[in-house]
């Protein structure tokens, strides 16, 4: 019997896992998480063959969940709303991944992969692909180990021209739809990729998600300032005022290595 876990924020989203996975015999759902922090506490737990994992979760993303896993470590399908680049790369390094919205038809494929992965050899450790991407993640480079390759341009298309703009003169990415739009001074522009795809190539020394919808260079941020509803206010040297939600905070402070 192959033993799974939903990990997923979204009530509706594991509902149609939980349906699917009953009309499969020879799998069987031994917990449901909501966030990432209860995720992390059911995988150490139950040790389950194999995870649904959604990539943003509330208190800790899955990315964090894995980071903070120890081995042996389950079959990851990551489950995302996010496409493209994003996808690409949860493609190489996990044994699936389900787009949402998916099919019957999607979902059959991904527990045929599953199954054919189970059968060729138990899961132990993360695959050596995944490892190096929540490395690359989470971590900033250091004089003792070699720098990652990150984004150090981008290619931005206007009506009139291709534009470069380097990464380390972007104030602020905000998130808008299937697009994302680049603050740098005074100019916005549209670049077609998802926040998701870009924060994996961002500098993790530089630049930090804040909220679900924005990443902000670190080295502009002039003040923070709690709110009354427990989130808190980044003042950026411009002006400009960015939410800090409570989902974010804590890795943000991990970030700045002080509590706000």
């Amino acid at each position: 019997m192959i033993r799974a876990v939903l990990a997923d924020d979204e009530p509706l989203a594991r509902a149609r896992l939980r349906a699917l996975l009953a009309q499969a015999p020879d799998v069987q759902l031994v917990a449901e998480c909501a966030d990432g922090v209860e995720a992390l506490e059911v995988l150490r737990r139950e040790r389950p063959d194999i995870v649904f994992l959604d990539v943003q979760m509330p208190e800790r993303d899955g990315f964090g969940v894995l980071e903070a896993l120890e081995p042996p470590m389950p079959l990851v399908i990551f489950v995302t709303a996010y496409q493209e680049h994003a996808v690409r790369a949860f493609e190489a390094s996990a044994v699936d991944y389900l787009l949402k919205p998916f099919d019957r038809e999607r979902f059959a494929r991904t527990l045929a992969r599953v199954r054919e992965r189970l059968r060729q050899s138990p899961p132990s450790t993360l695959p050596p692909e995944l490892s190096m991407l929540l490395q690359r993640l989470s971590h900033p480079a250091s004089p003792e180990t070699p720098a990652a390759p990150w984004l150090e341009r981008l290619v931005v298309k206007t009506a009139r021209e291709t534009l470069l703009v380097r990464v380390e003169d972007v104030d602020w990415l905000e998130a808008a739809g299937n697009y994302v739009t680049v603050h740098v001074g005074r100019e916005e522009y549209l670049v077609r990729e998802t926040l998701e795809g870009l924060e994996a190539q961002l500098p993790t020394r530089s630049f930090a998600r804040v909220h679900r919808s924005t990443i902000v260079n670190l080295d502009r941020i002039r003040s923070i300032r709690p709110t009354p509803g427990g989130d808190h206010r980044l003042v950026l040297r411009d002006g400009h005022e960015l939410t800090l939600s409570r989902t974010f905070r804590a890795r943000l402070e991990e970030r700045l290595g002080r509590p706000l």
